[in-house]
């Protein structure tokens, strides 16, 4: 069963939600309605930012380590697939500046996750007994994933679990499936964030941040019912940001590679090991991490 959720790309971000700028790979592809998925993800992530890449720390090194509650519903909207998700991360930061005493650490909640999203084309809403005899077809899907500021956050502290600010991603994707029994996938993400000020960065300044552009690439291969693996690629550029209506002349170029691994014994469990690193990081994070994640799917029907 695919996942829906952004886990594995960009550092200790915006959002909290660790390696989080990777769109999963086969996220597009239909999935019966009517059903749940809980999953439970632990992430860990080295860089040189804190919590928001807007702000980059010479000689820094932070670590985050970090656990996520997710709840995924699928369901039918206009007769097509569709799909609402929550997630709460609770996470450990800490880090310390190289030649320096500097050092710190802070646990607790960091900013939740929703998203909202449809498949336009290839995806009939079916239930799971229509899902069973259903062909694989490509794609086109529709997404919205927002961050709200709900975690810990002082704006006189470097290290924080929290943003203070908003922030939106409206995603077009195509997944096209190929080859012998279409074992193989190929998706292409195409996304912007969006962000609202922080009002309150670095106790008294006012931070904006143009939109950071994305694209991304992922080819996947089936070798059998029960196990696919991944490569992944991210490119995102732009994103530069104003303190106080100073331009900081730092627009982002940063290239992302990673790769995934997802096991499902059966129909109602499944577990995904990811990595993620950064080789081009121009004014953004130099990150490096992994995830590894559980996911249960029920619902009416479902076997």
């Amino acid at each position: 069963m695919d996942k829906r959720l952004l886990i594995l790309g960009a550092a200790l971000a915006a959002h909290t939600h660790a390696c989080a700028q990777f769109t999963d790979p086969r996220n597009y592809q239909n999935t019966p309605v009517g059903i749940n998925q809980l999953e439970l993800a632990y992430a860990y992530v080295r860089s040189n930012t804190s919590i928001d890449t807007s702000f980059i720390v010479s000689g820094a090194k932070f670590n985050l380590n970090q656990g996520l509650i997710d709840y995924t519903r699928y369901f039918s909207f206009l007769h097509r697939t569709a799909w609402a998700e929550a997630s709460v991360p609770i996470a450990n930061l800490n880090g310390s500046i190289t030649g320096t005493d500097i050092s710190g650490s802070t646990t607790g909640t960091g900013d939740s996750g929703y998203s909202a999203g449809v498949l336009l084309k290839g995806g009939p809403a079916l239930s799971p007994e229509e899902f069973a005899n259903a062909e694989t077809t490509t794609s086109i899907g529709l997404s919205l994933s927002t961050t709200a500021p709900t975690g810990q956050y002082d704006p006189n502290k470097i290290l924080n679990l929290g943003s203070d600010r908003w922030s939106f991603r409206p995603e077009l994707a195509i997944s096209k499936p190929f080859g012998p029994d279409q074992r193989w996938v190929l998706d292409g993400y195409a996304n912007t964030y969006l962000y609202t000020d922080n009002d309150r960065y670095r106790g008294v300044e006012v931070l904006r941040q143009r939109a950071l552009l994305g694209l991304e690439g992922h080819i996947s291969y089936a070798f059998n019912n029960a196990i696919w693996a991944s490569l992944d690629t991210r490119y995102s550029f732009r994103g530069d940001t104003t303190v106080s209506g100073v331009n900081q002349d730092n627009s982002q170029r940063n290239f992302i590679v990673g790769s995934e691994l997802v096991v499902s014994p059966n129909s109602r469990n499944s577990f995904t090991f990811e990595f993620a690193k950064a080789v081009v990081h121009r004014n953004g994070p130099s990150l490096g991490g992994f995830a590894v994640k559980y996911d249960y799917t029920w619902g009416r029907g479902y076997r």
